[in-house]
Formats: structure tokens, sequence, C-alpha cells
């Protein structure tokens, strides 16, 4: 049986990629994994490599999608990134952490708000 939150986590990660898509981002690769866990997207946004957390979210739950972010997830993502660059031998790549915030209307429709430069890996 599949897990309903992982449809609904994939649908969510579709449209972020749909909609950075048309605000002009390559979407380079999608789910990237490693040992520590996964990057929902990596783009390109001129020449700068875009780290993206995808964040859903119903309307009526307290926390805002951007908030769900927590320092661990942060510090956590920071490394998942430092992995990716050293394997894909981009080392010297300016590169920026952002948040997808997908929210599930109540007609089922998806809002999304884009936060760039959402966290830094300071």
């Amino acid at each position: 049986m599949k897990d309903p939150r992982r449809s609904i986590g994939q649908a969510a990660e579709e449209t972020a990629a749909r909609w950075l898509a048309r605000a002009g981002f390559a979407v380079l690769e999608r789910n990237v994994r490693f040992r520590e866990g996964e990057i929902d997207l990596v783009c390109r946004e001129g020449d700068v490599v875009v780290f993206v957390e995808v964040k859903c979210r119903r309307p009526g739950w307290g926390e805002g999608p951007g908030d769900a972010v927590s320092w661990d997830k942060r510090r956590r993502l920071i490394r998942l990134a430092q992995h990716y660059l050293r394997a894909r031998r981009l080392d010297q790549a300016r590169c920026r952490f952002d948040v997808v915030a997908v929210t599930i209307e109540g007609d089922g429709t998806h809002s999304v708000r884009h936060l760039p430069g959402a966290f830094d890996a300071s």
C-alpha cells in the first residue's frame, strides 16, 4: 500500500519544479539521495546552483511550510549540498538554499510561495 503522504509530497515537488521552471530556473535534478538524506530539487539560476527544499502544508496547519525547515534540517541540507558539489565537481560553484512552500487549498489546488535564500551555510 502506498503512503498517502509520499504521494502528496511528490505532487508538491512536481508543482514546485514546474513553478521554478516557469520562473526561469533550470531544474537539474530531483530527489538526489545520499546516505544522510535527500535533496528535493537541485536547480540553476544563472550561475548559481540552488538547493531547494519543498515543504507542503494545508492552510489550517499552524506553522507555515517555510517554518518547517528546522535548524537540524538546515544543517543536514548544507551537508548534502556539500556532498553534491563534491560529487559533481562543482566545488567552486556559488550556491543558495531556497524553500518552496506549497499549500494545498481546500479546493485541491496548490498555491506556491518561493523563499529565495531562505537560509545560508553559515
